[in-house]
């Protein structure tokens, strides 16, 4: 690996807003944070430009509080709100940590945050700053694992990375089931068929129609985003049938 050109020149990773919680059940934790800065670090060293959306679970759950009788679209907004506010929290890591980088948002939050505006995030992302992209699509109805495929088709990412809890995508849950089977490759169509819920349909229905390559795997395992932007089969990769 030490030597090589990694074959990805540009990727946009997707964490959970749980990934910056850390251990807790809400809020942040800085050491979760501090984390993430430690494995993007060597990544953008080799070269690779880095899109990052972060969602806001850790925060507010728009669906769950739509189920008790919120008004959905309200409830939208304030998970896309939940979602500014981590990306600034994990922005003041990165800084801190000597990694440039800009939050740019879709739900317009002027003084805090710049207007995501593309011409602009690939300006950013050619002088080697990793884009943090907030606010989802500025929209209600739309998940952040949609957001996640739209940034990464708008940037021109080679692929998307979306960190889960586990190790890949299984035919069932594996902490419920030991016997589940991961799937070291899947095309858009079966990951539908199987209901797998990696993402959601309209996730996986943009990711199919551009033919966007999404990678699912555990950050927590040390160094395993150097090693996939470096080439290595980790995790499960989710693309069109034959790549």
């Amino acid at each position: 690996m030490a030597g090589s050109p990694p074959p990805y020149n540009r990727i946009l990773l997707k964490l959970s807003g749980e990934a910056l919680a850390g251990g807790k059940p809400h809020g942040f934790d800085r050491p979760a944070m501090q984390a993430v800065a430690d494995e993007l670090k060597p990544v953008l060293d080799a070269g690779v430009r880095v899109g990052l959306v972060v969602g806001g679970g850790n925060l507010f759950r728009g669906l769950p509080a739509a189920a008790e009788g919120a008004d959905r679209a309200t409830a939208d907004y304030i998970g896309m709100l939940a979602t500014v506010m981590n990306a600034l929290a994990l922005h003041e890591v990165l800084q801190a940590s000597g990694i440039a980088a800009r939050v740019m948002s879709a739900l317009p939050v002027t003084g805090v945050a710049e207007a995501y505006v593309r011409v602009k995030a690939l300006r950013h992302l050619e002088v080697g700053r990793v884009v943090l992209c907030a606010g989802g699509l500025g929209n209600p109805y739309f998940t952040t694992d949609t957001a996640a495929c739209l940034r990464a088709i708008d940037i021109g990412a080679d692929l998307m990375l979306k960190s889960t809890k586990v190790d890949g995508v299984y035919d069932a849950d594996p902490q419920r089931h030991p016997n589940a089977r991961r799937f070291e490759q899947l095309d858009y169509d079966e990951v539908l068929a199987r209901h797998l819920g990696v993402m959601d349909a309209t996730a996986v229905a943009l990711a199919r129609e551009h033919a966007l390559p999404v990678r699912v795997f555990d950050m927590n395992s040390r160094g395993a985003l150097l090693r996939i932007v470096h080439g290595e089969s980790i995790g499960t990769l989710m693309a069109p049938t034959g790549a």
